[in-house]
């Protein structure tokens, strides 16, 4: 995407009543957001370890100052989820170091339900080497994953609660943000140019090719930064 083609983004529309569902991601949100993340990214390697692996991770990162998560809440539910952070690498870090056992056990139990996920579970630990691309390497802001349920796709509510990440982003004083998709994933790609979003570079990662793309916050026109946290307006 050229500069004259994000200079013609426009804000985002902010619907009053879905951004009352937006709330931040919880410990006790764990369960149905490991099951909402299995359901929709089933061949995914941290599906294929299961929800108990799920679970053991989301609250290990939820508990880390430098992770953002936010779900969208209707009815009781759960219906949908994003996870990013402000420092990817260090989050992760402190996770592991901060709950080891629980995680290797979660980890431990996943392999030995699907074996051939091993080695691929090995090759996380190399993922911000891999990453560490031209253009990307200060960047330690990241969205991570974003799911939401079948039948509320499509319907804005997924690019508002990016726009309440790359917001809190923005306001902690991030330039950037990145974001690594499948290469062969044209939906992600279609959406993420439409954000202003651009690829700044491709690597190989479980065996397949991936891309990753980085997103100047300064310059969105659908960012901007809230005076306050998101988690203290509401």
């Amino acid at each position: 995407m050229t500069p004259s083609d994000r200079a013609r983004l426009s804000p985002f529309p902010v619907d009053p009543e879905i951004l009352a569902r937006i709330r931040p991601m919880t410990a006790a949100d764990a369960p149905q957001v490991a099951a909402l993340h299995r359901a929709d990214m089933g061949a995914s390697l941290w599906a294929q370890l299961g929800e108990p692996f799920l679970r053991a991770v989301y609250v290990a990162l939820i508990d880390q100052p430098d992770f953002l998560g936010y779900v969208y809440e209707q009815d009781g539910r759960i219906r949908g989820f994003i996870a990013g952070s402000s420092d990817s690498p260090r989050m992760l870090s402190r996770a592991l170091r901060r709950r080891p056992v629980r995680i290797a056990l979660a980890s431990l139990r996943g392999v030995l339900r699907r074996p051939s996920a091993l080695r691929p579970l090995l090759d996380t630990l190399f993922y911000f080497r891999r990453t560490r691309l031209p253009g990307l390497e200060d960047v330690r802001a990241e969205s991570m994953f974003c799911s939401f349920a079948p039948e509320l796709r499509g319907k804005r509510i997924s690019g508002l609660i990016n726009k309440v990440l790359f917001d809190e982003l923005a306001r902690r004083g991030h330039r950037w943000v990145k974001i690594t998709t499948d290469a062969g994933n044209e939906a992600s790609a279609r959406q993420l140019a439409s954000w202003g979003f651009e690829r700044v570079g491709a690597f190989r990662f479980y065996g397949k090719e991936m891309v990753a793309w980085r997103l100047d916050l300064s310059a969105c026109e659908r960012v901007q930064p809230p005076p306050q946290t998101f988690e203290s307006a509401r």
